[in-house]
């Protein structure tokens, strides 16, 4: 029977920056951008209703919020994953008009995963702080999000080819 050796201290070896990483040398980037979770992750979808159907017959998903923010172009839907109300959830994206960001990436790409969101303590120092290590977002300033949130994005080009959505809930 093989033995795993665990640091003594685990939670310690989890929050300190790895012995000659870009992070141990600097405290700003020790001290990160504010990101407290998972907040949810979105799902461009051609039919907000069909795609509702389907997350709740197939996966059990509550639909706990639905709106339409014309600023986005999108009709958009979140969907609960488990029992936790406070969980990170599955935001499905429907287009508005064909004009729309979301339109255009399901004539570009599908249907499928969109966006990876955070949830962030302060959007503004966020941004700021991302902004400072030179990654590229898509607005000048957060936009309003779903629920009343304020929100920004890391562009793909900064994130590995990921959209990244930051989101600083509604007071």
């Amino acid at each position: 029977m093989e033995s795993s050796t665990q640091p003594e201290d685990a939670a310690a070896s989890v929050t300190e920056p790895a012995p000659g990483s870009a992070a141990a040398g600097d405290p700003a980037l020790a001290a990160g951008i504010g990101l407290l979770r998972i907040d949810h992750v979105g799902i461009a979808v051609p039919d907000l209703d069909a795609a509702i159907d389907f997350y709740q017959r197939v996966f059990g998903m509550r639909c706990t919020h639905r709106e339409v923010n014309e600023e986005q172009g999108v009709h958009e839907a979140m969907m609960q994953v488990g029992p936790d109300p406070d969980g990170a959830q599955l935001q499905l994206l429907a287009p508005l008009s064909p004009a729309s960001t979301i339109a255009r990436f399901l004539d570009r790409s599908g249907p499928g995963m969109q966006q990876l969101a955070y949830t962030v303590t302060d959007i503004d120092a966020a941004s700021a702080a991302l902004r400072s290590r030179g990654v590229q977002l898509l607005y000048d300033e957060p936009r309003r999000g779903t629920a009343g949130s304020r929100v920004n994005f890391v562009h793909p080009r900064s994130a590995g080819g990921v959209l990244v959505e930051l989101v600083q809930p509604a007071s």
